[in-house]
């Protein structure tokens, strides 16, 4: 009955978690490049009353043995980087990595994070910047006269300044990839960093080598499934609901267990 207990209490706990994960997933249906987790759950190590044999004699075999399972727990919250759907905007520095890819920014500590989100602005001095201020690397200065900005797919960034017939390059985007982006450590405001799990970032230029392409006036939605995570918070609060009438089951049946020892 004590086994009964500690299995359903682990049990709950790692539903609660599972929960914790869904709830975030909705949360975040529409923030921009929003990646989805999900609990990933192991089986503990089961108790073994009596090992299985081949053979005990001539005429009676016993191929299964006996053994208790003790609980589960969460061991993972990999992240899902599918890509999210399009969203059109009327933004020129919206950007949208179609593909593999992240784009780099700089943070106030000198650091390099990566992300996902390319709603982009121009800050008083021309940088392009996330909307925490972070400035879009490689650093490309906009011009204060400019009357149009247009992004190519191969992220060359050209420029229309006032007066003038022809655009002018400003600079070049690039990109960056991870051998295991699933292993980046996530950090907050849309960004990533690098760790042993994922590897170092690869740099490179937009629709060559593997890289995605840029799609201007798009931004990334979330890629979270708002009726798919309604079906898993259903599925995780029935069971929920299961295991905690089975610890009552359990509490019951020690109960009767002390009084019938009381009266003996």
């Amino acid at each position: 009955m004590f086994r009964q207990l500690y299995v359903g209490a682990t049990g709950m706990n790692a539903l609660e978690q599972d929960m914790v994960v869904i709830t975030n997933n909705v949360s975040n249906s529409k923030t921009t490049a929003f990646k989805k987790s999900r609990a990933e759950m192991e089986n503990l190590f089961p108790q073994v009353l009596d090992e299985a044999v081949s053979e005990i004699d001539s005429e009676t075999k016993r191929p299964a043995g006996i053994e208790f399972g003790s609980g589960v727990r969460v061991v993972s919250t990999p992240k899902d980087f599918a890509q999210g759907t399009p969203e059109i905007t009327s933004n020129p520095l919206d950007l949208m990595i179609q593909g593999e890819g992240f784009f780099t920014v700089r943070m106030p500590d000198g650091t390099l994070a990566y992300t996902r989100a390319g709603n982009f602005h121009r800050d008083d001095a021309g940088n392009i910047v996330d909307p925490n201020g972070h400035i879009l690397e490689p650093s490309i200065v906009i011009p204060q006269d400019v009357t149009g900005i247009r992004v190519s797919a191969d992220g060359g960034m050209y420029v229309k300044i006032t007066n003038a017939m022809q655009e002018n390059l400003i600079g070049q985007l690039s990109i960056s990839k991870f051998s295991n982006p699933a292993g980046l450590e996530s950090i907050g405001q849309n960004l990533y960093r690098d760790s042993l799990s994922s590897g170092e970032a690869a740099e490179g230029v937009p629709g060559k080598d593997g890289f995605g392409t840029i799609a201007q006036f798009s931004l990334e939605g979330s890629n979270v499934d708002i009726v798919d995570e309604m079906m898993k918070m259903i599925i995780t609060q029935r069971a929920f609901d299961i295991i905690s009438k089975s610890i009552q089951v359990g509490e019951n049946m020690l109960r009767s267990a002390i009084e019938i020892a009381k009266v003996t």
